[in-house]
């Protein structure tokens, strides 16, 4: 009995030969490997962020998000380089883009993730706001999920820690990546900007401290992190910082929009021989004849675009918002889904007012799809931003995004450079 049961131990054992075991063993792990280094993977979206929501506070989650993009612990777009449709390239400022998808400022407010975030797929990555010098921001808690609406409310005030930290950081990598362009490429290879990689931008938007100059700070900004910058933005619109939002009347705006565009000029090229060109960013809590007096202002001061929008400060819980109590009262901005209609209508009316311009128009708030994205394609934006959306989907959601506004372009047979603007027809 014994001897049977030894022998069909025996057989059992080397029915499958440890070879075999073995390599299905290494192709299995990588298999895993691969799926978790794709930033498209599900398990992102599905397990990890609603993890780290369920276990953190927002603002200790942000946190962890851009610490694990800083050491490198996120995964990527494995086919950024290879699978870039030919109908989402835009030019932006004399560089075609990949894609017209980008990160609005608020999530590396200290450029600690840029290069993470080129890896997702995003074509323009905005850090910041930076102020002069270090300053903490409001009192916390200041960052306030609200789940049920995939929406958040911050008030954190242009928390910095202010101008030379940053440029400290930007040095390193400029230092770093330059060395490493220089022995890959050689000087007839496509230019390149900030960002070191083809069809990418980086953008600085710059904020000003809780008692600084309303001039001044920007100025300063403009001189100190330019040379740094492909593009540079001043952010007007914070609604955390008091007084703020009143640079964006019209004689304001157009002094200080003036003085900034006057500071770039005289700065000249930066280290890769281009100038950064200026942009805006102002609020959607604006009426038309509002949004004209910042058109008016943009046009006189010779910036070259205008972002729209930042965040709101209305609450319309009565369309939009289904979180109930003391939640949605919290002070600050409200970003998120809630934002999209506000967002859409204050880009409509700034379409209207600089159509017969130059100036570029970047669509932000509340987007979080590819319809959501032509929509504001069609409104009149060049090119689009999100954050919240990103905060709530992970990794994956640039390239979802690539993915699902190549599909709707392709059903109406057009490039996303030649739906721009179309609601105006």
């Amino acid at each position: 009995m014994f001897r049977g049961f030894r022998s069909a131990r025996v057989l059992k054992s080397s029915f499958i030969p440890r070879p075999v075991v073995y390599a299905g063993a290494v192709i299995g792990g990588t298999v895993a490997g691969v799926y978790c280094l794709d930033s498209r993977s599900a398990i992102y979206e599905y397990v990890v962020c609603p993890i780290i929501r369920a276990a953190t506070d927002a603002e200790s989650g942000h946190k962890i998000g851009v610490l694990s993009m800083k050491y490198g612990l996120t995964p990527w777009l494995l086919d950024d380089k290879t699978n870039n449709p030919e109908s989402l390239k835009v030019n932006v400022f004399g560089t075609t883009l990949n894609n017209p998808v980008g990160i609005a400022a608020g999530f590396d407010k200290e450029g600690e993730a840029i290069d993470s975030l080129f890896d997702l797929g995003f074509s323009y990555v905005e850090i910041g706001s930076i102020t002069p010098e270090a300053q903490p921001g409001n009192p916390q808690p200041r960052f306030f999920r609200l789940p049920r609406d995939e929406a958040v409310i911050n008030r954190y005030g242009f928390n910095s820690s202010g101008h030379w930290s940053v440029i400290a950081r930007l040095k390193l990598r400029f230092s770093k990546l330059f060395n490493a362009w220089g022995t890959q490429h050689s000087a007839v290879d496509e230019p390149f900007g900030n960002s070191f990689r083809n069809g990418k931008l980086l953008a600085i938007n710059l904020g000003k401290n809780k008692f600084g100059d309303e001039v001044s700070d920007y100025v300063k900004g403009v001189t100190r992190l330019g040379p740094y910058a492909d593009v540079l933005v001043i952010n007007v619109s914070s609604p955390n910082t008091p007084g703020l939002r009143d640079l964006q009347s019209e004689s304001k705006l157009t002094n200080l929009l003036t003085t900034v565009v006057e500071e770039r000029d005289a700065l000249g090229p930066n280290l890769l021989g281009k100038i950064p060109p200026v942009l805006v960013k102002v609020a959607p809590d604006l009426t038309e004849p509002e949004i004209e007096s910042i058109a008016s202002a943009s046009k006189q001061a010779k910036v070259d675009g205008i972002i729209i929008s930042n965040t709101t400060i209305q609450r319309p819980t009565e369309r939009l918002l289904t979180t109930n109590g003391e939640l949605i009262n919290q002070t600050g901005g409200l970003s998120g889904k809630p934002l999209k209609p506000l967002s859409l209508q204050a880009l409509r009316y700034l379409r209207k007012h600089t159509k017969d311009s130059n100036l570029v128009l970047i669509g932000c708030g509340g987007i979080s799809s590819g319809k959501d994205a032509l929509e504001f394609g069609k409104a009149g934006a060049t090119f689009i931003q999100l954050y919240t959306a990103f905060a709530y989907k992970g990794p994956g959601l640039p390239a979802k995004i690539r993915d699902e506004l190549a599909l709707e372009l392709k059903k109406e047979g057009k490039t996303w450079e030649q739906i721009i603007g179309q609601d105006d027809q």
